[in-house]
């Protein structure tokens, strides 16, 4: 049992003395004082189960849930109850990564049928499994993007991209020397004619967002053309909820497809874990980050799952390695596999159109308030902006005092913006729900 036990006193005295410090503490010593001193901790005394049992309950109680008409990438769809008794069998709850693919076949099963779905849906021909999340996602593809490119260190993003995707992006920028280029907006789509101005041979890649962060179906046609003549690649970010319906980033002749597929059923959580997608044209698969999952045949000619091009520093040299962003985050891809092949396409296809006739709905009775107008005079999904009179955080506050989670206020991200506000309707809202927001905000 000995190599189960902490370091003894002469195993740290040795390591110390290896390293030539005199103590641990001498380890933290560039550590501010101000960051180490936190007093005594305010930890509670030790609880039977029972009680701990009674003070979870009450912790948990103090939660509110609220209805929700706010999107902005985290969607209330319905999550069907066949998925949580699935994933939450052992074999699938506490799987870790298949390094061993002959005793994995069912997690390597899951993972192919999930980037397989992905393909379906984006129209690409390769997906991996899978991403922590959408903006990280597009983060990768920023360096996908620069890694085909290899020399152009610059990336145009739309305006239209969610500021919260944005934030991310200028993260991963930054260490990378990547330069960020803004592409104006029109009337809330991105401005093609500026992005013709600013396309250049320096340019590696162009990433835009559709729907919008103003929930503006974006229409991409000749788009593709223009940033292929400066051999740049086209990164699409979307719900892949919507895809459904509109235009797959295939069919808009994108190089990379991204987002959040927490669309997919996935719970909102309180913010998680969520789950980004990727997917891309078999001649960028060596530069996609993650996991890829193959197909083939074993000894005796029966059919195996195996990993395929592994990119990740766990597996190759450090210094070759395209990311390692993803861990195993195959159980979310298992969720998001489950939903679709519960709903199917034709389930999908109904869902979305309950959340789409029901944005529309609503849409159509807030512009009946003298306190609203209409922002952009494009076509939009199941998300809408709309100009408001109402202070927005008096809006807010009185719709969370009736129990609504209200929209998003795009002054929180730009100034020029107060007054813009975004509703997101799924197909979990009622036409009641719907009719009492109407009245709140009517009253106000």
């Amino acid at each position: 049992m000995f190599k189960y036990l902490p370091h003894t006193h002469a195993d740290i005295e040795a390591m110390l003395k290896k390293i030539g410090v005199s103590s641990i503490d001498e380890l933290f010593r560039d550590v501010p004082a101000s960051l180490k001193d936190f007093g005594e901790l305010d930890v509670p005394s030790a609880m039977s189960e029972l009680e701990l049992m009674n003070h979870m309950k009450l912790l948990a109680g103090m939660n509110k849930p609220l209805i929700p008409f706010m999107g902005a990438g985290a969607y209330d769809h319905y999550t069907p109850s066949i998925i949580n008794h699935l994933i939450n069998r052992q074999e699938f709850l506490t799987a870790y990564t298949p390094y061993q693919p002959e005793v994995s076949q069912g997690t390597l099963q899951y993972i192919f049928e999930y980037q397989s779905m992905i393909t379906q849906l984006t129209g690409l021909e390769v997906s991996n499994a899978s991403m922590y999340d959408g903006a990280t996602a597009t983060a990768e593809a920023m360096f996908m993007a620069h890694a085909i490119r290899r020399k152009q260190k610059e990336i145009l993003v739309s305006e239209t991209v969610n500021p919260n995707i944005m934030a991310v992006l200028r993260t991963y920028a930054e260490p990378q020397d990547i330069k960020l280029t803004m592409i104006d907006a029109d009337d809330g789509q991105t401005s093609l004619e500026d992005l013709k101005r600013k396309l250049s041979d320096d340019v590696a890649g162009v990433i835009v967002q559709s729907p919008n962060v103003y929930g503006v179906i974006e229409d991409y046609e000749g788009y593709s053309e223009a940033i292929k003549e400066k051999k740049a690649l086209f990164i699409i970010n979307q719900d892949p909820s919507t895809l459904s319906h509109l235009k797959t980033p295939g069919e808009y002749g994108a190089d990379i497809a991204v987002g959040e597929a927490q669309s997919l059923g996935v719970p909102l959580s309180y913010g998680g874990p969520y789950i980004g997608y990727m997917a891309t044209l078999k001649k960028h698969m060596r530069k996609m980050p993650g996991r890829i999952c193959g197909v083939t045949k074993d000894a005796d000619g029966k059919r195996a799952y195996v990993l395929t091009l592994q990119a990740r520093e766990q597996h190759i040299r450090r210094e070759k390695a395209n990311s390692n962003i993803c861990s195993n985050q195959s159980l979310m891809a298992l969720f998001v596999t489950i939903y679709m092949a519960t709903m199917g396409k034709k389930g999908l296809y109904e869902a979305q159109q309950i959340s789409y006739n029901h944005a529309h709905y609503l849409h159509a009775m807030l512009l009946k308030l003298p306190q609203f107008e209409a922002a952009f005079d494009r076509p939009f999904f199941k998300e809408f902006t709309l100009k408001s009179t109402i202070d927005t955080d008096l809006m807010n506050a009185k719709l969370q005092k009736h129990g609504f989670l209200g929209p998003l206020d795009h002054g929180m991200f730009d100034e020029n913006q107060k007054g813009l506000v975004t509703f997101a309707v799924t197909e979990k809202r009622t036409k009641e729900e719907m009719d009492a927001l109407v009245r709140i905000l009517g009253g106000l």
